[in-house]
C-alpha cells in the first residue's frame, strides 16, 4: 500500500482548488485500506484515552464539503473506537432563533471541547463564510448593526470575517485547543454519482432532499468561496487539509492517519505520574486486596 504523509494534503500556501486531486490511488484494494483503517482507529482511540488522563488539551475536529461529501460516514468509521465519553459530535444546521440572538461564533464556542476530549464540527463556523456568501440575504437574518440591505454586504465584510475566524481561532489554540480542518475535495461528477444513489437505493430517500439539486446549480460559487476560505483561515495553530474525497474508504483513512500522525507528535501528552507516596506503596495496596 502507498505511503502517505499528512504534509501532502496540509495547506500552506495558495491554493486553487480545480489543479488539486480529487481522488488519490493509494495501489490498494478497498479491504486493505479498511484494515489499514482499523488500524489507525484504534491507535486514536488509545490516544484519546491518554489525552483525557493528560486533561490538558481538546482536540477540535472541523469537517467541511459539499453536499454527498461524506462527512457523516467519515466520523462514524474514524471515530469508532473512542470511549463514546471522550467525543462529541455536533451537526450544525441552520441558526436557531437563540442562535440568531447572539454573534455567529457563539453556538461553537459553547460547543467546543473540553481538556481531555474530543469534540468533532460536522459543518463548522465556516458556514459563515460559504453559504451565507452564496445566499448573502441569509446575513439578513443575524440583524446586525450597519447591514440593512444585501448592498451592505460588501468585500470588506467577509475580509472581516475572515478576520475574526482566525482570531477565533488563533485564541483557542493559544488556550489547549488543537485544532484539525479537513475539507472532503469531491468531483462534481461524483457528487452527481451520488445524489443518484440516494434517489435510485430506497434505503436511500431519506437522505435526498431537493435543496441539494438547487445548491448544485451554484456548484462553481462553492468551489470559488471554499477556496478563498482555505487560503484565508489556513494558519499554523489551525490548517486546513484538503482530503480527496471521490472514494470514501481512502479519505477516511486520510483524515485518521492525519489526525493520529500529528497529536502523537505531541509529547507532552502522557498519562500523569501517581503521587510518589502511592507510588512506593503498590506493592501494599495489591497485598491488601489479594488478602480480603
Amino acid at each position: 500500500m502507498k505511503t502517505i504523509q499528512h504534509e501532502d494534503f496540509k495547506v500552506d500556501s495558495a491554493i486553487k482548488l480545480e489543479v488539486l486531486p480529487t481522488h488519490i490511488d493509494l495501489e490498494a484494494d478497498k479491504e486493505t485500506i479498511e484494515d489499514e483503517l482499523k488500524e489507525v482507529r484504534k491507535k486514536l482511540g488509545k490516544f484519546q484515552d491518554k489525552l483525557y488522563a493528560h486533561g490538558k488539551y481538546g482536540v477540535l475536529i472541523c469537517l467541511q464539503g459539499i453536499d454527498t461529501a461524506g462527512k457523516d460516514s467519515l466520523i462514524r468509521e474514524v471515530f469508532k473506537d473512542f470511549n463514546t465519553r471522550g467525543i462529541v459530535v455536533h451537526s450544525f444546521k441552520v441558526p436557531t432563533s437563540l442562535e440568531l440572538g447572539h454573534d455567529y461564533l457563539w453556538r461553537h464556542y459553547i460547543a467546543l471541547p473540553q481538556r481531555g476530549k474530543f469534540s468533532v464540527f460536522n459543518r463548522t463556523h465556516y458556514e459563515n463564510v460559504l453559504v451565507t456568501r452564496v445566499h448573502p440575504e441569509y446575513i439578513l437574518g443575524e440583524n446586525l448593526p450597519n447591514v440593512n440591505n444585501v448592498a451592505d454586504i460588501d468585500d470588506a465584510f467577509w475580509e472581516q470575517r475572515f478576520e475574526q475566524i482566525r482570531n477565533f481561532e488563533k485564541h483557542i489554540a493559544q488556550n489547549g485547543t488543537l485544532i484539525y480542518k479537513f475539507y472532503l475535495h469531491l468531483s462534481k461528477d461524483e457528487q452527481k454519482n451520488r445524489l443518484l444513489r440516494r434517489l435510485e437505493k430506497e434505503e436511500k430517500n431519506w437522505k435526498f432532499s431537493p435543496g441539494d439539486l438547487k445548491e448544485r446549480k451554484f456548484w462553481d460559487k462553492y468551489q470559488e468561496y471554499y477556496e478563498d476560505a482555505i487560503n484565508e483561515t489556513s494558519t499554523p495553530e489551525a490548517p486546513w487539509y484538503v482530503i480527496p474525497a471521490d472514494d470514501k474508504p481512502t479519505a477516511r483513512y486520510i483524515v485518521a492517519k492525519t489526525i493520529y500522525d500529528t497529536l502523537k507528535e505531541y509529547k507532552d501528552i502522557k498519562e500523569p505520574e501517581l503521587a510518589p507516596e502511592i507510588k512506593a506503596n503498590i506493592e501494599l495496596y495489591k497485598k491488601a486486596l489479594e488478602n480480603e
